[in-house]
């Protein structure tokens, strides 16, 4: 390891993204750390900040344009980790919590790769690494914006993938499935802002929905800390040839097994009782 490359991770504020630009400063990485506001950023750590909302396409243009000139046009790596959820039946998200969505974890990070790119194809290397999830290829209830969003990186990425055949710069998706970070407190946050609940159908499924959301300490079976990810990432990067998806947790690799293994109508029960947040009908109740 040389300390001479260069890495880009958005969303460092916590989680997964602080998590990574930690493991990858130890290991003698320089670090572009982004977070959305000053106070979040990494202290102590030898890891530099910049400013980031991917809502913003004017703060994407400035980031992209700040990165480049710290390390001099010599960019190594980019990890698009920035990300967040707005949890809801399909039937309850508007236009506007749709946007806001694909906003933040789709427009805003394919147009950060795209300001980056020319850069990095000149250097003639890099590598790309996207951060998707288990919800990217297995869809669950009450995260159908999340879902989408998801399902559209992956997309976008296989598509980069194809695209760049020929060249020494790869792109990988990582699937995180559950892990210890500060995203249901988030999402918690987000169907506060977006969903009237109490107008809804799915009221009774929010109630449980909302108790997990708010539940401390893991929700669910197999969560692996931040760590995980990072140590995956960091795998990805040194690889000599890295692989197009990297899949983290138990819960990720069983269900992309059994995605191709049966029948829609079982991996939807399947899908529905993982979920934790089953609709009311499932037990006969009214709404």
């Amino acid at each position: 390891m040389t300390a001479s490359r260069t890495i880009l991770v958005t969303g460092c504020s916590s989680g997964i993204g602080l998590a990574t630009a930690q493991t990858l400063a130890r290991q003698g990485w320089r670090v572009l750390a982004t977070v959305r506001r000053l106070e979040d950023a990494i202290q102590g750590e030898g890891i530099e900040t910049l400013l980031l909302d991917q809502t913003d396409s004017a703060a994407v243009q400035a980031c992209a344009a700040e990165a480049l000139a710290r390390c001099e046009g010599q960019l190594d790596a980019v990890f698009c980790n920035a990300g967040l959820g707005v949890p809801g039946a399909v039937e309850d998200l508007s236009r506007d919590a749709m946007r806001f969505q694909f906003e933040t974890n789709v427009f805003g990070t394919i147009e950060l790769i795209n300001a980056l790119l020319p850069a990095i194809r000149r250097q003639g290397h890099g590598r790309i690494l996207i951060n998707s999830s288990i919800l990217g290829f297995a869809a669950m209830p009450y995260r159908g914006a999340y879902n989408a969003s998801k399902y559209a990186l992956e997309g976008f990425a296989d598509t980069l993938r194809q695209e760049l055949i020929g060249t020494d710069i790869h792109v990988s998706l990582i699937e995180p499935g559950p892990i210890a970070s500060r995203f249901r407190a988030n999402a918690q946050a987000q169907f506060a802002r977006w969903i009237d609940a109490q107008s809804s159908v799915h009221r009774l499924a929010y109630q449980a929905m909302a108790a997990r959301l708010a539940k401390a300490g893991p929700a669910a079976p197999f969560t692996l800390p931040a760590s995980a990810v990072a140590d995956v990432a960091s795998r990805c990067l040194n690889a000599r040839y890295p692989a197009a998806r990297y899949r983290v947790t138990i819960p990720t690799r069983v269900f992309w097994y059994l995605k191709r293994l049966l029948p829609t109508r079982w991996l939807d029960w399947i899908a529905l009782k993982a979920s934790g947040d089953e609709p009311g009908y499932v037990y006969g109740r009214k709404p």
